[in-house]
């Protein structure tokens, strides 16, 4: 199981921090990610990261301003998002990934959390 946290309103160009946390045994070995999902929209990637956190990706659209990060010990991963605007309005979601890689697409996902609201406006 998954579970998000962290969401909220904020206003343009404000923070968010965005946790997910599991007590599943094996996240220490599961790629994880972050997608998001706003209304009347399909599920979009935003950032995965690998299962040690030396390899992570980035959508174009949140390049430069969210990072990722994951901390095996506690067995969470967090998105940093800065500079937000009105665009980054979504429900977030959770994602792992067997594997252990990066990924980049929803369908890539083995395992999701309930989302977390993110709402951007002034």
């Amino acid at each position: 199981q998954l579970e998000e946290s962290g969401g909220g309103l904020v206003q343009p160009g404000g923070s968010l921090r965005l946790s997910c946390t599991t007590s599943g045994r094996f996240f220490n070995n599961y790629g994880m990610g972050w997608f998001r999902q706003a209304p009347g929209k399909e599920r979009e990637f935003v950032s995965t990261i690998d299962w040690s956190g030396s390899a992570t990706n980035y959508a174009d659209s949140v390049k430069g301003r969210f990072t990722i990060s994951r901390d095996n010990l506690k067995k969470t991963v967090y998105l940093q998002m800065d500079s937000l605007s009105l665009a980054d309005t979504a429900d977030y979601y959770c994602g792992a990934r067997v594997s252990g890689g990066t990924w980049h697409n929803a369908d890539g996902t083995d395992y999701w959390g309930q989302g977390t609201q993110v709402t951007v406006s002034s």
